[in-house]
């Protein structure tokens, strides 16, 4: 299966047919010929081996969905399976040489308006993330320990939330204990806004913005908590 070119920013949901397979549901897959609708021999050991076929085979085409699109196939349908494109890893970029971050507008989980103009002149970690995403959930902690840390230093942390309702996302702060604030998206605008600079190229993604409005680093995937630190430390220590 082909994959998307890297950094293109795409956030579309994809085509595959079979992107709700489960382990424990056969998808309904016409265009691969009924392999997954074929009745088992009835031998046991026949059985059990063509059983582990069809699983192998569910799986992997579970697989191929999510290589898809970039943020596209991930959501509340994807059974956590949060990673969609994209390698994970950490891309730093040397001072003043970071793209410029768009102009990003919208709703806050509390409805509250917001713009990322207003915290210009401060280290902003802006953080994409979904209450489904199982390394969303790995990584809150780390997330939250930080910005009670560096938050006395002027640093603001902003969370964007993909693909949401308010209540599961309201719970997903109060049980990993999340003070600041995140922007709702449940559609994409605010992702797609980076396509053109730094794309979000899976969830969860962080951004660390420096004081001049430039994008200093991107997380693809789940952050650790020295890993993040050493990268708003750094941004910390770069002129404004």
């Amino acid at each position: 299966m082909s994959r998307p070119k890297a950094g293109s920013g795409t956030i579309g949901r994809g085509t595959t047919a079979c992107r709700r397979s489960t382990l424990s549901r056969s998808p309904r897959c016409p265009r691969h010929g009924g392999i997954l609708s074929k009745p088992a021999p009835r031998h046991p050991h026949a059985r059990r081996a063509a059983r582990a076929a069809v699983l192998g085979l569910a799986g992997a085409l579970a697989l191929g969905a999510c290589d898809s699109g970039a943020i596209g196939n991930s959501g509340p349908g994807s059974n956590g399976q949060s990673f969609v494109s994209g390698s994970p890893g950490t891309t730093v970029y040397g001072a003043s040489s970071g793209p410029v971050a768009p102009p990003v507008t919208g709703t806050l989980l509390s409805g509250s308006k917001f713009t990322l103009a207003q915290d210009h002149g401060h280290v902003v970690v802006m953080n994409f993330w979904g209450s489904w995403c199982t390394p969303c959930r790995a990584e809150a902690p780390f997330l939250s320990r930080l910005a009670q840390h560096f938050t006395p230093s002027g640093v603001r942390f902003l969370g964007v939330d993909i693909r949401d309702s308010p209540a599961t996302a309201a719970a997903f702060q109060r049980d990993f204990h999340i003070g600041y604030p995140s922007l709702n998206d449940p559609g994409d605008e605010i992702a797609l806004a980076f396509r053109d600079t730094v794309p979000p190229a899976g969830i969860p993604t962080t951004l660390v913005i420096g004081r001049d409005g430039r994008i200093a680093a991107r997380v693809i995937g789940k952050v650790s908590y020295p890993g993040l630190h050493g990268l708003i430390s750094k941004a910390l220590a770069q002129p404004a």
